[in-house]
């Protein structure tokens, strides 16, 4: 079995007291999700979420303390996948600067509309669980 890991986040920005979320839509395999890659030696979970939502979004984001989920996948045979995912917001300009090699398109879209844009169940999940964390704690 070939273990793989990755790390990301959930990017939300508020726009007139609305939650937006960032998704993105991957070349590889055509499906909306959130910003992600793989660990590179030597980095912790959260350096990798950090340096991937730069690359693939050019975002400066804060990740938030208390929000960390897991997910397990089988992208292959013989392969098990694992994202980490964190919540976070942009630290100041929310511009969004795609890596056009491996994103075709992106969206801020409602908090409340994103799960039905998100292909995988695993990202309706998540989306559900980052409404729990942000309606628990309003300070952003």
């Amino acid at each position: 079995m070939i273990r793989e890991k990755s790390c990301g986040a959930l990017v939300y920005r508020k726009k007139q007291d609305k939650v937006e979320l960032l998704l993105i839509k991957h070349r590889n395999g055509g499906h909306w999700s959130f910003p992600k890659g793989h660990v590179e030696s030597g980095e912790n979970e959260y350096q990798t979420a950090l340096r991937e939502i730069k690359e693939e979004t050019g975002l400066d984001v804060n990740l938030r303390d208390g929000f960390r989920q897991s997910v397990e996948y089988f992208p292959k045979p013989h392969v098990k996948k694992q994202v980490v995912y964190f919540l976070g917001y942009p630290g100041g300009d929310d511009t969004v600067k795609r890596q056009e090699e491996e994103i075709s398109e992106y969206q801020w879209c409602l908090l409340d509309d994103a799960d039905g844009m998100v292909t995988f169940r695993n990202d309706k999940n998540l989306i559900n669980e980052a409404k729990r964390f942000l309606a628990k704690d309003r300070e952003h």
